[in-house]
């Protein structure tokens, strides 16, 4: 006899009607609705910064950011996703009267040790499949360092930055990311090894 446990997904349109009214932010993935844990205000600060810096070069242009109350909505062969990134940019918007865009074309997650895995494989897989995507930049919080892929005609290239000098060059939407920007104001605390964390 089995003991899987069975469960009975929820539909798009509940769950979208559920974050109308929820009192905290869900993600949702072919069916599977899961709670999003609170940020750190060093996390809320890069995102900050990241919306700034994008957001201040995009006024008067066709392309706009959005914060990380906007869901991207990703319709992949196995089913429909809804993730929050930190920042997306958007130049071909969805209608005002929906709670989520289809066609980002950078999308920025501010990554930790507890949703690393998450990004760098199963967000970065689902963003990859967007056809408009030409950027996913995935930034971190305890150094200063990103990483960017890049849509390069069918497929993505992996570049480093790192270090308060390094600028993302984001041509796609006529803009850059200056590490020094995005990094204003961050106090940096160090990860504890495994030593110093199990004593």
């Amino acid at each position: 006899m089995s003991t899987a446990p069975h469960y009975s997904p929820i539909s798009v349109d509940d769950y979208l009607a559920g974050e109308q009214n929820a009192t905290r932010r869900h993600e949702y993935v072919e069916g599977v609705v899961y709670a999003m844990v609170g940020a750190t205000n060093t996390h809320n600060r890069i995102a900050t910064n990241a919306t700034i810096a994008i957001g201040s070069q995009l006024r008067g242009k066709r392309c706009q950011v959005f914060n990380s109350d906007t869901k991207i909505r990703v319709q992949t062969a196995r089913g429909t996703r809804f993730y929050y990134p930190d920042l997306s940019v958007v130049c071909r918007v969805n209608p005002a009267t929906d709670t989520f865009q289809d066609e980002p074309a950078i999308v920025v997650e501010v990554i930790s040790e507890s949703t690393r895995r998450t990004d760098e494989n199963e967000k970065r897989e689902a963003y990859l499949s967007i056809d408009a995507l030409a950027a996913y930049i995935l930034v971190e919080q305890s150094s200063a360092a990103a990483v960017v892929y890049r849509r390069q005609k069918n497929e993505f290239s992996r570049e480093a930055y790192a270090g308060f000098d390094a600028v993302i060059s984001l041509p796609e939407i006529d803009c850059k990311l200056a590490l020094a920007d995005l990094y204003e104001k961050v106090e940096f605390t160090p990860i504890p090894s495994d030593d110093e964390e199990f004593g």
